[in-house]
């Protein structure tokens, strides 16, 4: 049976906002770090997506700032914790997080990422906050610019550390790093998908001595997933994309495709076929992709379009229905995009489509999640032809519309030969004068 929150040491404001989120118990992951992480231990943990790692070091960090004084502030602002992740999306979703559990506290939280609102981030830092989340390249860049310090740090948390590797921010992660108090004068917690050779000693480098803890499933994909696959031409995919939307029951689908072009070109012909979606690629601006995914979340769009930006660091609640419209070319883009269904426990079901470009990955992925994805044979009627929608021609504008060339015959040739006064008459002579 699992921990009920109430039965550890947490502070009763931590507590009451945990009782907001209607947490009854802890997750495997929760229940192994807290009781070590409450008591100052610093942890390294491994647990697949969705099993409440971003709750478990938020309630530790709530905790340890609550049951510990501060440090003398300095001049400039100084944060007490440090939150440290790979992507704009994960960032805010910690943010968000970290606002519900800390409602009944009396913190400050910043979240700062690149994208948008430069100079307002800034000005916030300027004035200071107790909790600091975000992606190393702002964090750097701020500090750069001396707007705060890390001398009063007293926790640090590093999210997703195995993605940090794979997106080359590792230099920048040791920089901030190398400017924190003493491994021994923080308490210091890193999470991460999979705990690597590299993440370890990394972890081992700027830790203090951290307890190793891994759950693992019996399987990789969490267990409440129906996966299923079907084999179908690309050409026929759409429509048989379309069968699915129908027959299946779903208030809430998450759609995965490869390019950022197939993104907005599903995107945009979804929406002509009655069903509109909107498309979250790797260009787009973070004031569309916020956009976007807050509608997504308040159910004002029903489908969301994605290239594998979202795939992970983003906790969408209700998410019925998980599409691989293109099938994933990484076998851990496989895990962590079904992932995004079925998560706090829930049910979920995840579709892949195969096509002949894509399927070739199949046989990786099925090695690593150790299991067969069951294979659903579709029939012709499943098969739904996507109406023909005209596109708009586009009006030619009056400076596009292009200039009669003139015929060559309109104009004189000219001669090259120079043209000298006329001669006067020859006249005839006698010859016998």
């Amino acid at each position: 049976m699992s921990t009920d929150f109430h039965a550890l040491t947490i502070p009763s404001s931590v507590l009451k906002g945990i009782d907001q989120l209607g947490f009854k118990s802890c997750t495997p992951i929760q229940e192994e770090t807290l009781p070590l992480t409450l008591s100052g231990k610093d942890v390294a943990g491994q647990a697949q997506t969705g099993t409440g790692k971003t709750a478990a070091f938020l309630i530790a960090l709530f905790s340890r700032l609550l049951n510990k004084k501060a440090r003398p502030c300095s001049k400039r602002a100084s944060p007490r914790a440090v939150v440290i992740a790979p992507t704009r999306e994960l960032v805010v979703q910690i943010y968000e997080e970290a606002k519900s559990i800390g409602s009944s506290t009396d913190f400050s939280l910043l979240a700062v990422y690149g994208g948008v609102d430069y100079e307002k981030q800034r000005e916030e830092l300027t004035e200071g906050t107790d909790i600091l989340i975000g992606t190393p390249g702002r964090l750097i860049d701020y500090f750069k610019q001396k707007i705060y310090d890390l001398r009063r740090v007293d926790v640090l948390v590093i999210d997703e550390a195995d993605r940090m590797f794979d997106m080359g921010f590792i230099a920048d992660l040791r920089y901030l790093l190398r400017r924190l108090p003493p491994f021994h004068q923080r308490q210091s917690m890193l999470f991460s998908a999979t705990l690597s050779f590299r993440v370890m000693e990394m972890a081992y480098e700027h830790m203090n001595n951290p307890v190793k803890i891994e759950v693992t499933p019996e399987q990789v994909t969490a267990e409440k997933i129906n996966q299923t696959l079907f084999h179908v031409e690309r050409s026929k995919k759409l429509a048989l994309f379309l069968g699915l939307l129908k027959r299946e029951s779903w208030e809430r689908i998450l759609v995965f495709v490869n390019t950022k072009h197939q993104g907005e070109t599903l995107a945009r012909r979804l929406t002509e076929q009655g069903y509109p979606a909107k498309a979250i690629t790797g260009d787009l601006p973070q004031k569309k992709r916020l956009r976007f995914l807050e509608q997504f979340k308040g159910n004002e769009i029903n489908i969301l379009v994605a290239t594998d930006v979202a795939s992970r660091g983003l906790h969408i609640d209700g998410v019925d229905l998980v599409v691989n419209y293109d099938f994933p070319q990484d076998r851990e883009a496989y895990v962590h995009r079904i992932g995004r269904t079925a998560r706090a426990g829930a049910m979920g079901k995840a579709i892949s489509l195969a096509d002949e470009e894509y399927v070739m990955s199949l046989e990786e992925v099925e090695t690593y999640i150790e299991q067969k994805i069951p294979v659903e044979w579709p029939d012709d009627d499943l098969f739904i032809k996507p109406k023909y929608v005209p596109r708009p021609k586009a009006q030619e504008s009056k400076s596009s519309r292009k200039k009669p060339i003139p015929s060559k015959q309109s104009k004189p040739r000219r001669s090259h030969k120079t043209h000298s006064k006329p001669k006067p008459p020859r006249t005839e002579v006698n010859k016998e004068q």
